[in-house]
């Protein structure tokens, strides 16, 4: 069992030069400081400096002396502080419990409505004065893009392990997200802040070995969301698509070794080009838990993840969602449903399926936008609102893949009606706009290229 006392055990018996803390997670986080308290030597990055770290305050402190912009943010411990700084904050804001694992009990909400649900399931119907676990608020960056870095900083060099930018929009758990590296649509000048503040922050928070980074990109803007002074889920990922082994790396820095001299004794070698793509996609277990909204948020749902490897984004995302058992069908209709704020980007969505050859339909609302700009769309009635619904077309197998963006409590609900639907009749489900675009140029790449198989060693040699 990973509680210290267990480890500890084990520590006496094994009397180890060091532990490794860097690679498990969150969890041996949490049991660093009680180690090292204990005597043990915790190799790399110190538990003081990964408690630095997670005190959202004093790395906000860090972040400000350094120049780094972050989302507004405030932390509240009674019912009244969290409405005080949600007014400083602003809507939309993604609240959730100080520590949690997996984005458990995360939750972006969209009105003071919202808000005081959330509160009253945290803390029950309390007095609004009493204290209780803190609560962060921070601003949610709505059509943000989000950016993870993996990298090793040996206390004077910084290696970059990957950068990767995710499909979906922020807001969405990193490992609910696909990601792509190279990031195809990340600006230059967006990439250079990126590694500067990596290197600032590792730098400042004295880290030896690995540290993950979450950014958040929108427009000419860089914000920084976390950093985690350990190895990340893409850790793997991102080894494969490099040829690096980042983890080996890591080790060897944390025992003392510097870059350089892994360098000059041929262990870290120069990694791959960028003459392919590489896609991370999670896989997700909605059939196993068929009251679960399938919709992505903050809170994770993954399960586990796959990798595809192609020329371009789209037969590399392509080749990922076939990995993780999603069979995209390449005719048929497309049913959508936008919320109000996705209408002007679901306008792209509806054009690319058009282009591919599909026939839309969509709900009331939804059709007559994209009416008014001149894309022709069957109208069909919302669940429970017409003999002819959407339910009954998906259950005679008339529509072939649904888009469905939900947003705030009553669109939400309605969305959940359809989703429910879609995977009882085994219809894909897509929930984000860049997930409905990515699908979209993933059908376009084709079956030729998506079945052609490669070995990791093969692209790895081309590039």
């Amino acid at each position: 069992p990973l509680t210290a006392e267990d480890v500890l055990d084990v520590i006496a018996v094994e009397n180890p030069i060091a532990v490794i803390v860097q690679l498990g997670g969150q969890t041996p986080l949490n049991l660093a400081e009680e180690l090292a308290a204990a005597g043990v030597p915790i190799a790399g990055t110190s538990p003081e400096s990964i408690a630095l770290a997670e005190d959202r305050e004093k790395f906000g402190e860090i972040c400000a002396a350094l120049g780094l912009k972050q989302p507004a943010a405030g932390t509240a411990r009674s019912v009244t502080e969290a409405l005080d700084v949600i007014d400083q904050v602003g809507f939309p804001a993604m609240v959730r419990p100080s520590f949690v694992l997996g984005g458990r009990r995360m939750r972006v909400v969209y009105s003071i409505e919202e808000m005081a649900d959330y509160l009253r399931e945290s803390h029950g119907d309390v007095d609004p004065e009493s204290e209780a676990s803190p609560i962060l608020i921070d601003r949610f960056l709505e059509a943000a893009v989000e950016v993870d870095v993996d990298a090793v900083f040996d206390g004077n060099e910084l290696l970059i392990g990957g950068i990767m930018e995710h499909v979906e929009e922020a807001g969405v758990h990193s490992g609910d997200s696909a990601c792509v590296t190279p990031p195809p649509t990340l600006s230059e000048t967006a990439r250079k802040e990126i590694v500067a503040a990596t290197r600032e922050l590792a730098q400042a928070l004295e880290v030896r070995g690995l540290i993950n980074i979450q950014f958040a990109v929108k427009g000419d803007e860089t914000f920084v969301l976390e950093a985690n002074p350990r190895g990340s889920r893409t850790v793997p990922f991102i080894s494969k698509a490099t040829g690096v082994s980042l983890a080996r790396i890591a080790t060897l820095v944390m025992m003392g070794s510097s870059l350089e001299q892994l360098r000059q004794s041929n262990v870290l070698k120069p990694g791959s080009g960028g003459d392919f793509v590489s896609v991370k996609n999670a896989v997700i277990p909605w059939d196993r838990f068929p009251d679960e909204d399938s919709v992505l948020g903050p809170e994770m749902k993954a399960t586990g993840e796959v990798m595809g490897i192609g020329e371009d984004v789209g037969v590399a995302f392509a080749k990922a969602l076939l990995g993780g058992g999603k069979v995209l069908p390449d005719r048929g209709r497309v049913f959508l449903s936008f919320a109000d704020r996705d209408k002007a980007m679901g306008l792209a969505v509806a054009q690319a399926f058009v282009m591919l050859g599909f026939d839309l339909v969509a709900t009331p609302g939804t059709a007559r936008y994209l009416g008014h700009h001149a894309i022709d769309t069957e109208v069909v009635p919302k669940i429970g609102e017409g003999a002819d619904d959407i339910g009954t077309r998906l259950e005679n197998g008339q529509i072939q893949l649904v888009i469905n963006t939900p947003r705030g409590g009553k669109a939400r609900n309605d969305g959940q009606t359809i989703r429910k639907a879609a995977r009882r009749h085994k219809v894909p489900c897509v929930t984000t706009i860049p997930g409905a675009l990515a699908v979209a140029r993933s059908l376009r790449a084709g079956p030729g290229a998506i079945n052609r198989p490669r070995s990791l060693q093969e692209w790895h040699r081309s590039a």
